[in-house]
């Protein structure tokens, strides 16, 4: 039987198509995928995304672990309720997973990835063997992300003075608790927000508050084509442990300091010296169709690389992708049904707070 979060009677009672999503049963629509995805563009949706992870770490050694854990430095949280995204490799340099992590008052809070909660936690359990650090996972939480526009003033509307003078004291990437709620300044979309990370019984009350207020439901496939929009990377697609953070866009998370060591570093040191012979880049496709994942990318007469994620953008109303080629390839095409058609190359991402920011 797949695992529900405490949100999962109230999909159902919205008629919402349900579909395992690394083990959870997750709403994937409410009806029309395009149009959850216009309103968080345009006003505001609710995501439930408790079947993501959160883990607490507590202890003296706690930074020092994560120093080591991390390609990322936490060394630049300077404050609590600072956020930072990291990959978690493995000794290889492969990517392990995707994070956040806060700074906070006691420690650190850590929110990964559902369909590598396994993994992830084994992974630091046995990292945290040589640190004294404590670990929490916080199973008893749920996640609730309001994204769009109006998003921000909607959760206020609804919530005491207090919690709603709190939220206007963050900025984007910061988080903190107001009693028993951790509120940030995050999200997946492209757009402004906040992300609740909340005791079950809070989030259940809070989702009703919301949609009766009239702030949308969106499913797990808006979801990722807004995440997509927005150039971000979805773990199992975009990358995994056969590539590194510099095969994966993401080498402005790396941090490669003289004096400090991290799991998968010699690989990365190893690579810059070598070179890095792939990267991850985004696509636009002005014909019609879909670019979709495993398409294939060629250059010429010879295949350069494939399409990791893909899909018709509903904002920009044409096909966007990122896909994982040959560094330096040009004059670009998709194979699409026996058919080779012309795309470009820009830099992700590809929509910001609505509006079009690649350039061609």
């Amino acid at each position: 039987m797949s695992l529900r979060t405490p949100i999962y009677q109230l999909h159902v009672d919205a008629g919402a198509k349900m579909i395992d999503f690394g083990g959870w049963d997750m709403p994937i629509n409410y009806g029309s995928q395009i149009e959850e995805h216009h309103t968080v563009r345009s006003t505001a949706g609710v995501c439930d995304v408790s079947h993501m992870t959160v883990i607490d770490l507590a202890g003296d050694a706690s930074k020092a672990f994560l120093r080591w854990l991390l390609a990322n430095d936490v060394e630049k949280l300077l404050s609590p309720g600072r956020a930072l995204y990291s990959a978690m490799l493995n000794e290889d340099g492969g990517v392990l997973d995707d994070l956040i992590v806060y700074l906070t008052e006691t420690g650190y809070r850590l929110v990964v990835n559902c369909v590598t909660r396994g993994k992830d936690l084994a992974w630091i359990k046995k990292q945290a063997a040589a640190f004294s650090c404590e670990i929490t996972e916080r199973s008893e939480l749920a996640i609730l992300a309001v994204q769009g526009p109006e998003s921000i003033e909607q959760v206020k509307a609804l919530v005491d003075v207090v919690t709603a003078t709190f939220i206007d004291t963050l900025r984007p990437f910061v988080g903190g608790f107001c009693g028993s709620w951790f509120i940030a300044r995050t999200g997946y979309t492209g757009e402004k927000g906040v992300e609740l990370i909340i005791p079950a019984d809070d989030a259940v009350q809070l989702w009703k508050d919301l949609t009766g207020d009239g702030v949308k439901p969106v499913g797990l496939g808006a979801r990722d084509t807004l995440r997509l929009e927005a150039g971000m990377n979805l773990y199992g697609s975009d990358m995994d442990e056969s590539v590194t953070p510099y095969e994966s866009n993401m080498a402005n998370t790396v941090v490669m300091d003289d004096n400090r060591d991290f799991a998968g570093k010699a690989r990365l040191k190893a690579q810059l010296n070598e070179g890095i012979g792939q990267e991850l880049v985004g696509l636009v496709m002005h014909e019609r169709g879909v670019l979709r994942a495993h398409y294939p990318v060629y250059s010429g007469d010879g295949q350069v690389g494939e399409i990791t994620s893909g899909a018709f953008s509903p904002t920009l109303q044409h096909s966007i992708a990122l896909a994982r080629i040959q560094c330096g390839a040009a004059d670009l095409k998709v194979g699409i049904r026996n058919k080779q058609v012309e795309v470009f190359k820009v830099n992700p991402p590809f929509v910001r707070n609505g509006r079009r920011v690649y350039k061609l």
